[in-house]
This record gives structure tokens, sequence and C-alpha cells, in this order.
């Protein structure tokens, strides 16, 4: 190899290297740029509105989806949050009475199997549940505390928050700066590429967010009819989780269940019921039908991909894996499959 080659190859490891160590920043940046691909969809469907025969600039359109969201997030912070907040303590006091009441059952279980010739003695469910106490209970109170009271996502959400409003103000700037780092014959493609992530994205964020608030309502609705208690808190939870596939819903099914476990014992199989419910009609109708558009992913992929995001980025990957496969499989259609593979003779 001649000098002008290894400097190449040397460049390339090195910046290779220093991505890989700023990955989490760059993790924030891509969060940016998902939030201002929504609001950019936004702003172009309120340009091409016409109120009144007003024709609405670029600079106005941003103005107005900003105080919008602003608004929206105004009231939510103050008519949302607080009763969460308030339900979500309830939630943390009851936790301990739960686990006492479930180390009962599984005692009271392993007894009678016992006596019908299970081999593991009693004692061994009742270790068991208490090594697994601490664990949960733990997790249950570490989980609103490191949303409300940890400085650094504080610090990550206000940066996420500026970056996402210099995006959207003037998106062609940034994405002109990322176009220079190509080669001059092919930044017409990459452009190109741009464009179909973006709408690969914008697909998916209107997707997940009906899906998140079709969950969270049917869920509420029918835990409120079941009269289980903290509502507000197993709703708000099962729209948020369902923004993680595959291990999101099935985890937003533990919180009333858990709740319910002091009820009455016919609740826990009507929410299991009705959960299952909610989403065989969200699997098999709502996102065939919302996301016909969007970039489809095979279940084995989604799953490979959460777990290798996780490991990577930890638990902000683990929340970004959707869109971030979504993004890469563009790219991969587009780069390695047509430009390369495609036309390789």
């Amino acid at each position: 190899m001649k000098l002008g080659q290894w400097l190449g190859l040397s460049s390339l490891v090195i910046s290779g290297y220093i991505l890989w160590e700023i990955r989490q920043l760059l993790l924030l940046v891509f969060t940016a740029v998902v939030f201002a691909t929504a609001l950019n969809r936004l702003i172009k469907w309120l340009i091409k509105l016409k109120i009144k025969r007003m024709v609405i600039e670029r600079n106005m359109a941003v103005v107005i989806i900003l105080l919008v969201i602003s608004l929206l997030t105004s009231l939510f912070l103050l008519l949302i949050v607080p009763p969460f907040i308030g339900q979500f303590d309830k939630f943390l006091e009851l936790s301990p009475i739960v686990w006492e009441k479930l180390r009962e059952n599984f005692i009271l279980l392993g007894q009678k199997q016992f006596r019908s010739g299970w081999i593991l003695p009693p004692s061994f469910m009742r270790d068991f549940i208490e090594q697994l106490q601490p664990l949960f209970t733990k997790i249950f109170s570490n989980f609103f505390a490191f949303f409300s009271n940890s400085v650094a996502a504080i610090f990550q959400l206000f940066f996420v928050l500026v970056l996402t409003i210099m995006i959207t103000i003037n998106p062609q700037e940034y994405r002109n700066f990322l176009l220079k780092i190509f080669p001059s014959f092919y930044r017409r493609r990459v452009d190109e590429i741009l464009n179909l992530s973006e709408i690969a994205l914008g697909n998916w964020l209107m997707g997940i967010t009906i899906n998140c608030l079709f969950i969270g309502i049917l869920s509420g609705v029918g835990l409120l009819i079941l009269q289980v208690k903290l509502v507000l808190v197993h709703a708000l939870l099962a729209g948020l989780l369902n923004f993680i596939p595959n291990i999101g819903p099935a985890s937003s099914v533990i919180f009333p269940v858990m709740v319910a476990l002091l009820d009455d014992p016919w609740k826990i199989w009507a929410i299991l019921i009705w959960y299952f419910i909610i989403q065989n009609i969200e699997s098999y109708w709502l996102t065939p039908t919302i996301m016909a558009k969007q970039v489809s992913l095979l279940p084995a992929v989604t799953l490979m991909a959460q777990i290798f995001f996780a490991q990577s980025f930890g638990l902000l990957g683990l929340l970004l894996a959707l869109p971030l496969t979504v993004v890469a499989k563009t790219w991969i259609d587009e780069v390695l499959f047509k430009d390369i593979l495609d036309s390789w003779v």
C-alpha cells in the first residue's frame, strides 16, 4: 500500500474509534434528529395548509408549531404529571404489600405442590421470593427517581431540546454540512437517501404515536371498567412502554396485575385477557393499517436490534432501537444492495 492509502486507512480507523467513544453524544444527536423530523413534517403540513387564503411561510410555521407544542406540553405538565406522580408514589407504597402477598401465595402454592410430590420444598420458594424482592423494590424505587432527580438526565433532555429547535429552524444547513462528508460524485445520491430516511422515520413516528395512544386509551378504559386502582399510572405506562417493541407490551401488564393482586383475584385474569385483546388488535389490525408505508421489519430483526443497541448504548439505545433500525435498513437497502450489489457485474 502507498503512503496515501495508509494515511486514509489510519484516518478511517481513528475516526471509527472517535465515533465509538462519543457514541452517547451521537445518540443524543440522533434523538434530536428524530424530534426535528417530526416537527419538520408538521411544519410542511402547515405550510401546505391555506387558512383563509393566507400564505404561511416556514419561519411563521416554525413559530406556530413550537408555540402549540409548548402549550400542549405545559398543559400536560400541569394536568397529567401531578396526578401521575401522586399515583406513582402510592404504587411504590403498595409494592412491599404486593410482594408480601405474592410471597404468601407462592408459599401456599409450594406447599400444595410439595404434598402432591413436587421435588422443590416450600422453603425454596420462600427464599427465592425473598431474594427477588430487594431487586424489584430497588428497580421500582429508582425508576421514577432517575427521571425526576438525575441532573445528567435533565441536562441531556435540555441538550436534545435545544438541538431539536436549532435543526428545525434551518434543517437545510445541517443537511448540507452532512453532505460535505461524502465524495462530490455521491452527494446527490446521499441526498436522495436522506429523503428516503426522513420519509421512513416520519412514517414510523406517526404510526408509533397512534399505536401508543391507542394502547394507552384502551388500557385505561378497560382498567376503569374493572375498577383497578391507579388507572392513570397503568394507562400512561402501557402507552409509553408500547414504544419499546416486544419488551414494552409484556412489561406493561405487570403493574396493574400487581395492584389487582391486593383486590380481587378474578381481576388478574380479566386484566390479562383485556391486555391480550388490545395487543392482538394493535398487532393484527392497527399496525398493518397505519404503518402501511412504514419500513417493514422482521420480528427477529427487531429483537436482535433491541439487544444490540441496548448492550451498546444502554437504556437510551433500547428506546431508540427501532428508529435506528429503520434508518439503518434504509441505508443498507439503498447503498449496499442497490448501489453496490445490484450493480456488481
